[in-house]
């Protein structure tokens, strides 16, 4: 097993060039015009184990798939380079001057003493801290380049694989992969990092900073993401779901959860400006500095994250919230509590409940963003879980008490995502949101993954 050896250095602000330069043409005739990037997507689909989320891209010469868990708020991307040995025909090292090592989040220079160079053992090469997000474990890798491969989209369907050549990842060791869904052997980030798949596509083809998650609410169905475009985006039968976006400035954490500290950059991870919360259409009393990010210790705010199944906030929000909604259950819907089921605190019998195409007939919350016309509204398809085991069938408010030292005031999880359409414009620095998309008579498993043709 090879050995790294860290230094300390001074990274030096040079500017290399990862691609050779191009060759002089010595033809006289005009140039053809050139292809126009499109913008690309991925599948994502659940695992049914820890109700969490992974993303399938190609790497390597020739290309090899990957699934890899989604971490919305991740600074790279990292794979395992140990376990079935990495083998591609363009991969490369970085070298510790490079001009992409500091400012992609690399942490110092290695030194090999272990066998001739290969993809986890090289000298004067860029290493970085792999983590993982759910048991804040990390490591100490080479970072590398390769091809990475992802199908275009005209926004209706998938075309072609596309290669983003020079794409820059970390190697990992198989013990990160602890807590991942099975089958995954790396981690995609997208964060808000200049390392992150969606910055590192968007600079590769000169595309706008932006991309779109819809986490599907099938356990059986892939959901999609869009990098690189701001719409359209299209879900049979013929919806495009750009055309109906509320938008909410995107917030930075000064303070991150990472076990390594990459200051004075900022956290990776993504926050809204909810000001408010209403259930039934009415103001649920609450601490309002709680919901505002403390620019010291990093607590408060509102975090949106994909590796956390339920929404999960803080003790006396997520009080306030459930009185608020068995009140309104009780007085507007005629529904009456039963035994709760943990992890939920409030529950309702399955055969009392009437269900709409937008899930269970309950009060609507409403997450009130910056101001009263930014409002995200999760109907019953995402406020409420179904609850079937043990001779019990129950739906659930899908809320979770996170305790009274809850880092975040409150942290939207997947389930509340799903069947929503997010984009994040780092662009413009601000978070489009649909709210449900089974309103207007689609869902996020109704994109059109068979290969186009587009030009």
């Amino acid at each position: 097993m090879p050995l790294h050896v860290l230094v300390l250095f001074l990274f030096l602000v040079t500017t290399i060039s990862l691609t050779p330069p191009p060759t002089l043409s010595l033809s006289t005739s005009p140039p053809p015009p050139p292809r126009r990037s499109l913008p690309l997507v991925a599948p994502i689909r659940k695992d049914n184990t820890t109700l969490r989320y992974t993303l399938s891209v190609y790497l390597k010469t020739p290309p090899q798939r990957l699934d890899l868990l989604l971490h919305l708020g991740g600074r790279f991307f990292w794979v395992d380079c140990y376990r079935n040995y990495y083998s591609s025909s363009t991969y490369r090292h970085i070298h510790c001057n490079s001009s992409v090592c500091y400012p992609f989040d690399a942490v110092g220079c290695g030194y090999c003493s272990g066998p001739p160079p290969s993809p986890t053992c090289s000298n004067d090469s860029c290493l970085y801290s792999p983590e993982n997000p759910l048991i804040l474990k990390v490591g100490l890798e080479d970072a590398l380049v390769d091809a990475l491969g992802l199908p275009s989209t005209d926004g209706s369907s998938a075309g072609r694989v596309e290669v983003v050549p020079n794409f820059l990842f970390s190697c990992a060791r198989p013990d990160l992969l602890a807590e991942f869904p099975n089958g995954t052997s790396g981690l995609a980030a997208l964060g808000f990092s200049n390392a992150s798949l969606p910055v590192q596509v968007a600079k590769a083809r000169s595309l706008p900073r932006c991309f779109a998650l819809c986490l599907s609410g099938s356990r059986s169905a892939a959901g999609v993401t869009f990098v690189g475009t701001v719409g359209p985006y299209n879900f049979l039968p013929g919806i495009d779901l750009s055309k109906n976006l509320s938008y909410t400035p995107i917030l930075l954490n000064p303070h991150g959860d990472t076990f390594v500290v990459y200051a004075p950059k900022p956290a990776a991870e993504y926050y809204v400006n909810v000001t408010a919360i209403k259930v039934n259409g009415k103001a649920v009393p609450l601490n309002a500095t709680l919901l505002a990010i403390d620019q010291k210790s990093g607590h408060g705010g509102t975090l949106i994250s994909t590796l956390v199944p339920y929404t999960t906030v803080q003790t006396s929000i997520y009080g306030a919230v459930a009185r608020a909604f068995a009140r309104e259950a009780s007085t507007a819907f005629n529904l009456t509590a039963t035994q709760p089921v943990k992890p939920f605190g409030l529950c309702y019998s399955a055969r009392h409940m009437n269900v709409t195409r937008a899930g269970p007939a309950v009060p609507a919350i409403d997450l009130v963003m910056h101001g009263q016309d930014a409002v995200w509204r999760l109907f019953g398809a995402n406020s409420m879980v179904r609850i079937q085991r043990n001779g019990t069938d129950a739906w659930c408010l899908g809320l979770v008490d996170g305790g009274a030292e809850f880092r975040a005031a409150i942290l939207i999880g997947g389930h509340q995502m799903e069947d929503n359409l997010l984009q994040f414009d780092l662009g413009k620095m601000r978070l489009g949101f649909s709210s449900s998309v089974l309103v207007p008579g689609t869902t996020c498993a109704n994109f059109n993954f068979t290969t186009g043709n587009h030009a």
